[in-house]
């Protein structure tokens, strides 16, 4: 595998540090007045998507990681594998709920989804950043319910729990921030 110095840093990059890739988030130079330059950076780790801050000597040697991300389209899901068609060879991958974890919450049948490699390594499966769905199950609202930031719990058709406004009812069609699980606004 390739190495790379902290010369070499830049954003995004993937590097492989005691058997796990991370992504770099950010980096800065330091040269004191005394004593060595050092690196000041922070990275991500790809597979629990934690930050760790992190410093060493300047010039200090990494493993270097090609991240490649890939479209695929979300097909279905038979109780214990969701399928996924790649969009350039048509393809069909299918990968466990433990693998997907969270993000399972937020697929929806024919949505287009990435697939996170690195090196030819299946890292994760990211949803689209927004997705429009039907609201399931929910309180009624009834007339007068506009407060200002009032909330109520409701399921929507991926089984995904949500927080939406005091007036939208069972039907109805929203957009959610797959990121955060907010709701964005009607459809």
């Amino acid at each position: 595998m390739a190495t790379i110095s902290t010369a070499d840093f830049k954003n995004g990059m993937g590097l492989k540090i005691k058997d796990k890739v991370y992504t770099l988030v950010e980096f800065q130079h330091v040269k004191p007045g005394k004593g060595g330059a050092f690196v000041r950076y922070k990275i991500k780790d790809l597979k629990n998507g934690r930050v760790i801050d992190q410093t060493c000597n300047a010039g200090t040697k990494f493993e270097n990681v090609q991240l490649v991300t890939k479209e695929y389209q979300y097909l279905y899901n038979d109780g214990q594998d969701f399928y996924f068609m790649d969009n350039e060879t048509y393809d069909q991958l299918p990968l466990s709920a433990e693998y997907i974890g969270d993000n399972a919450k937020w697929l929806l049948e024919n949505d287009t989804v990435q697939l996170l490699y690195a090196d030819d390594e299946l890292l994760g499966v990211t949803p689209p950043m927004f997705i429009e769905v039907e609201i399931t199950e929910t309180d009624p609202g009834f007339k007068g319910d506009t407060v200002q930031g009032g909330t109520k719990p409701a399921t929507i058709e991926t089984g995904a729990q949500i927080q939406v406004p005091m007036y939208l009812n069972v039907g109805e069609k929203i957009k959610v921030d797959t990121r955060d699980g907010k709701f964005v606004g009607r459809v």
